[in-house]
């Protein structure tokens, strides 16, 4: 259903570039685990939202989260060759037009929330929120303060807790979004918001911490880009800063600490979300 919607996501009655256009494609239709739109399914599936009323905003977060990773590769910043497999976007369309495509599926994905409201009848109120926080969440407070910190952090982190600033905000604050999204389309209560936040806030750090494990002894072929591209780039990981084992014994926590948070909530039936994480604990990619 995400692969569908995502593919009609941009109308094709607009007038737009052809190389922009595609580039964009090219990007948002390289596969994935599609995690945050799923969040957004599931954290509403729980509270018995809409499914249907879920989508624009599910293809919004996606969108937020492609252009991270198109302006992530690029030179200036990460300098990486491939990504989920297939050439990045400006080894295929240039440096310019992969700027360009990231801008244009970040200010399409606020174009996609607004759906929600216009086409699915999502009470404006909730759309209004949504906006806000994904305002927040992928901005300078959140994702991107969380890159600059990454790239300011090439420079020598010296402390774990700057480390878990980055991973906090380039990978859980995002995750907490659709869940906090997924939430309000449902019409979620204060209390279950919280939950959903304090579930994705561990979550996102374990599945950051697995990354980086993953980096040191994961697979190429199932990870779609080279191993040991931190080593290479000197950047400071948690296997570097605790070890191997103890980071798997905190992705191990922090689960069980994301667990805790919707077990011990008001969300009425919250398995779904409970498989999610069990799911991303033993995932090898």
């Amino acid at each position: 259903m995400i692969e569908d919607a995502l593919r009609q996501s941009l109308p094709a009655n607009w007038d737009v570039p052809a190389s922009l256009r595609e580039s964009m494609d090219y990007s948002l239709m390289a596969g994935g685990k599609r995690l945050r739109p799923i969040m957004v399914i599931a954290a509403a599936e729980v509270l018995g939202g809409s499914l249907e009323a879920t989508m624009p905003v599910a293809m919004a977060i996606e969108m937020v989260h492609t252009y991270s990773l198109v302006h992530d590769d690029l030179p200036a910043m990460d300098n990486d060759d491939y990504r989920r497999g297939k050439l990045t976007n400006h080894k295929v369309y240039g440096e310019a037009m992969a700027i360009l495509a990231g801008d244009a599926l970040l200010t399409h994905a606020f174009f996609s929330v607004a759906q929600a409201h216009k086409k699915f009848g999502v009470p404006a109120e909730r759309v209004l929120a949504i906006t806000e926080e994904l305002s927040v969440l992928a901005g300078a407070r959140g994702m991107v303060g969380g890159q600059a910190a990454d790239m300011l952090g090439e420079q020598g982190l010296t402390k774990l807790e700057e480390l878990t600033y980055i991973h906090t905000h380039k990978t859980s604050d995002l995750i907490v979004f659709s869940l906090r999204a997924g939430g309000h389309i449902a019409g979620a209560t204060e209390a279950q918001l919280e939950a959903l936040s304090e579930y994705g806030h561990a979550l996102g750090l374990a599945f950051q911490i697995q990354d980086d494990i993953l980096d040191l002894i994961g697979d190429e072929t199932k990870l779609g880009k080279p191993v040991n591209s931190d080593v290479k780039q000197q950047k400071v990981t948690f296997p570097y800063f605790i070890g191997m084992e103890a980071s798997e014994q905190k992705v191990l926590e922090l689960t069980n600490q994301a667990k805790e948070a919707l077990l011990r909530s008001s969300i009425p039936n919250p398995e779904r979300l409970l498989q999610i994480a069990d799911y991303l604990l033993k995932r090898d990619h």
